[in-house]
């Protein structure tokens, strides 16, 4: 069904592996239409509740295919409007939770996608750099959005002027990864139980979580507090709402169904 990529669900977890090793798995026009369309898949099917998305091979994903960049001949603004901001925006809104597994080098849009992900874990042989500098281009596809939220300006204004590329300790040292891994066997397993984790929880208040934590950059408190009761009146009318009080009173572990 998919050529640039690899689709693989068990149980409620989704597994998306960018599988373009022979060239790092950059970027073309094919996998980034599949993967919007994956996404769009697990954002329908009820039956996900968690995505990893890692990458095949020694990389996570390198960027742009330039050969493909240039073989289309569209405009970098048509490029960046028509592939990318569709798929890093349907990651972001997408009310479920998603993992990052960082198995090799994460560059350029790479990262990018790193950054639209929830929750980062990374093997330690990772790599992470805001490359664009390199060839006179700017961040894009919600680097300079995410990027400065994660470490700061400074670092965020560093990172993205020098392009110097960063080890998946230095990215746990400012908070740009959550976990660091000694290899990639263990970044599976590790991607994994986290997964297991989040898909029992409740899904449907950690998608409005997700929401609110985005939105809470831009408002003010009044409209953070207005935002955080609307969503509590739709998570106290939940089937898992009920589960968690129930479990509570009698003294067992909750089972929630993420409805």
């Amino acid at each position: 069904m998919y050529k640039t990529i690899i689709y693989s669900q068990k149980e409620n977890i989704l597994t998306l592996t960018l599988n373009r090793p022979d060239v790092y798995n950059a970027f073309n026009e094919e996998m980034l239409s599949e993967l919007n369309e994956a996404f769009k898949k697990a954002e329908e099917d009820e039956s996900i509740r968690c995505v990893i998305l890692t990458g095949a091979g020694k990389a996570f994903c390198s960027g742009q295919d330039l050969k493909d960049f240039n073989e289309k001949k569209l405009t970098f603004r048509e490029a960046i409007q028509q592939r990318y901001n569709p798929l890093i925006k349907r990651i972001a809104n997408l009310p479920k939770p998603v993992i990052c597994a960082i198995n090799g080098v994460a560059a350029g849009a790479g990262i990018s996608l790193c950054l639209a992900c929830d929750y980062r874990i990374a093997s330690e042989s990772a790599t992470l750099t805001e490359v664009f500098i390199n060839v006179g281009l700017v961040p894009d596809s919600g680097s300079s959005f995410f990027l400065p939220r994660l470490v700061g300006y400074a670092k965020a204004f560093e990172m993205c002027v020098t392009g110097d590329r960063l080890t998946a300790r230095e990215a746990k040292q400012i908070g740009l990864v959550n976990k660091v891994v000694s290899g990639n066997s263990i970044l599976k397993k590790s991607a994994e139980l986290t997964a297991a984790n989040f898909a029992s929880k409740p899904t449907k208040a950690i998608g409005m979580i997700k929401n609110i934590l985005n939105k809470s950059f831009e408002s003010s408190l009044d409209e953070i507090l207005d935002e955080e009761s609307r969503n509590q009146e739709i998570a106290g009318n939940t089937e898992d709402f009920r589960e968690g009080i129930n479990s509570f009173l009698e003294k067992r572990k909750p089972v929630f169904k993420g409805r």
